[in-house]
């Protein structure tokens, strides 16, 4: 009896470790998912800050009477932190994606420029990187929804406080945090982009586009 009683204990145990062990693995994986999705929004994010400059270049002097449209993307661009806390970094990203979806509004009032064929390619690039941004940030959004669903559910809420499981923060600007870029145009109106796309709260996961591996290479 006392054979019986000790191998119930110790198969107990057993189980304990293995519950624990299990948890504590698909909680790392977790965490990796999200630095890694985190990671791959931190590139493009970089991409089009550094592809920005050559489209404003390439269009100011084709667009002198534009000049407050030139500002506020180079503005807005300049105010692009990768240290600030992520609500902060969101909140830029949303109002950098409105300045410049105001200055294409305005390039297509421009044949001259439309005409350009470096301008075409740098509109192209960068439009491709907005939707990149968008599908990037949403699959953060969608891992970093799953990580913070695990910790607070049992086994795992009962071992986060042992091994400093937190929650992590959505890529997404808190409310009344992403100020709308005042831009003007000198001729005809102001252009009133819609918000930008793809702050991606929890929701369906975006992982055809997103974030399996740092692309650090595209140009």
């Amino acid at each position: 009896m006392a054979f019986v009683g000790a191998f119930g204990a110790a198969l107990f145990l057993l189980l304990i470790v293995m519950v624990v062990l299990t948890t504590f693995n698909s909680v790392v994986a977790l965490q990796k998912r999200v630095d890694k999705a985190l990671a791959n929004v931190d590139v493009v994010l970089k991409q089009r800050h550094d592809e920005l400059p050559n489209l404003v270049e390439a269009v100011r002097g084709l667009m002198a009477f534009e000049r407050s449209v030139l500002e506020e993307v180079t503005r807005m661009r300049a105010a692009y932190q990768p240290e600030d806390p992520l609500p902060r970094q969101a909140a830029t990203a949303d109002a950098t994606t409105q300045a410049v979806r105001s200055l294409f509004a305005v390039m297509e009032r421009y044949p001259d420029i439309r005409s350009q064929a470096n301008v075409l390619s740098l509109q192209q690039e960068i439009e491709r990187l907005e939707t990149v941004i968008a599908l990037r940030r949403e699959f953060y959004n969608d891992s970093v929804y799953l990580y913070n669903t695990t910790i607070r559910q049992v086994p795992a809420v009962v071992l986060a406080g042992i091994f400093g499981w937190k929650p992590r923060d959505f890529f997404e600007a808190e409310t009344g945090d992403a100020a709308r870029p005042a831009v003007g145009l000198a001729a005809g109106g102001s252009v009133d982009p819609s918000p930008a796309s793809g702050s991606g709260g929890p929701g369906s996961v975006a992982e055809a586009s997103a974030g399996d591996s740092v692309d650090e290479g595209t140009a």
